[in-house]
């Protein structure tokens, strides 16, 4: 085979066989590939499309194009969340020690954040002492002894979509469904997960901006789960405001502790995104027939103190220091707490999530580039969500600041990020859709 000949095929609209997926792929990874030769063959992806039968040979093209973590020695089904990224969604840290205290076993592996979105792996590390670098072995144990791990992705796992990660940031096609939804499953099928559940963003704050764009990635990446044997479950969620009160990985792991500790109550947006994710990864484990009928277990779980228990052993078991689980506030101290006022009176008519995490990024807890260091104590605590009445008297939210650098900047970017009108604002749905 010859990849000109390949990259023409495909820029003509023509279907690839499996044998001609897996030559791109290997090759991009042997390096008989160029860089140049991929990136033409993915703008023609980009422009043509692919097949849903192509995009399932290219999803397990790029599993197997390095190794693979095979987890069939712990118990029971083993079921992984995914997040396509947002601001203020501390799911994971919630979601993955409930389902485990309700029997579940949750076997994950996960990503950093870059620029607004806020990455799992650094929220555990605000945690001192947390090591997300696990062993195979190790992670398992974890697995084995709590019900729940989450650890960094192998450096090994799925190179092929590391080059072709790198190489759609820099060339224009980043937004191609077919790349988007084979990137994220690759990784989940790689990292040995059973039965996936994505929750998948849209809005200001999201990839995909509108809930049609959310489902036709929703609906490519369940056919792909059916296609190669694992059952998924796509959630469409809102993210045209930030999901919790916190934006910053300290105050996103106190959040999350906090809604373990039960002090957060049940109707809370994130509390209610967290059980509609928590229940169907129930329901894919076999405990319950029902979504409906792990509401009452997790419940349980917050009130019994199981699901904290679950979390606090998993960082314990990861090097982590305990008694910043025990004392939530330890995670979040700065040398300033600076309040912030809205501009008039009213009711928050519009909030840009993606502003919002641009804010609390300049003041440094998130990062621009792969290189950026992070301070997990600082952030942004809303106090204020869209559709509450505010006072030009009163903080809509706090700014958690040790470096003041960029600190007015990020002042004037939060104000912008919030609109004050005049008349309470139309309801938002927060969950648009299930797809199965």
């Amino acid at each position: 085979m010859l990849i000109t000949s390949l990259i023409e095929k495909k820029r003509d609209g023509f279907e690839h066989t499996k044998a001609e997926i897996e030559f791109i792929i290997n090759g991009l990874v042997d390096g008989t590939v160029a860089d140049y030769q991929m990136t033409a063959w993915m703008m023609a992806v980009c422009c043509r499309g692919m097949t849903e039968r192509e995009i399932a040979d290219l999803t397990t093209a790029m599993v197997h194009s390095g190794e693979t973590v095979d987890l069939s020695d712990l118990p029971g089904v083993k079921v992984d969340k995914h997040s396509t990224g947002g601001i203020g969604d501390t799911t994971t840290l919630v979601v993955a020690p409930l389902v485990a205290a309700c029997g579940g076993t949750v076997a994950k592996m996960s990503g950093r954040g870059l620029a607004h979105t806020g990455g799992t792996l650094d929220k555990l590390e605000s945690v001192p002492g947390v090591n997300i670098e696990q062993p195979l072995d190790s992670f398992k144990e974890i697995v084995r002894k709590t019900g729940v791990c989450v650890i960094g992705q192998s450096k090994n796992l799925d190179p092929a979509d590391k080059k072709m990660y790198a190489l759609r940031d820099v060339s224009g096609t980043v937004k191609s469904i077919p790349l988007i939804s084979s990137s994220i499953m690759s990784k989940k099928i790689a990292s040995g997960a059973d039965a996936i559940v994505l929750d998948v963003k849209t809005g200001n704050g999201a990839f995909m901006e509108t809930p049609d764009e959310a489902r036709k990635l929703a609906k490519e990446m369940v056919a792909i789960g059916r296609n190669v044997g694992r059952r998924t479950v796509a959630i469409i969620t809102d993210m045209n405001r930030p999901l919790g009160m916190a934006i910053g990985n300290g105050l996103e792991m106190r959040e999350a502790i906090e809604v373990l500790q039960g002090k957060v109550p049940y109707d809370d947006p994130l509390v209610q995104v967290s059980f509609t994710l928590a229940k169907h990864l129930l329901r894919l484990s076999g405990i319950v027939e029902d979504p409906e009928d792990a509401i009452p277990m997790l419940k349980a779980a917050i009130e019994s103190g199981e699901g904290l228990k679950r979390l606090r052993d998993m960082l314990e078991a990861m090097g982590g220091d305990p008694r910043f689980v025990d004392e939530p506030n330890m995670l979040v101290r700065v040398a300033r707490i600076v309040p912030v006022y809205p501009n008039k009176s009213g009711f928050i008519g519009k909030i840009d999530a993606k502003l919002i995490g641009t804010s609390a990024l300049m003041i440094g807890a998130g990062r621009a580039k792969v290189t950026d260091r992070i301070d997990p104590a600082v952030g942004i605590l809303m106090k204020k969500r869209y559709g509450d009445a505010v006072s030009d008297n009163e903080p809509f939210a706090y700014m958690y600041v040790n470096d003041e650098t960029n600190y007015e900047e990020a002042v004037k970017k939060l104000l912008e990020a919030v609109t004050v009108t005049d008349e309470t604002p139309d309801e938002l749905p927060l969950i648009y859709d299930i797809i199965e």
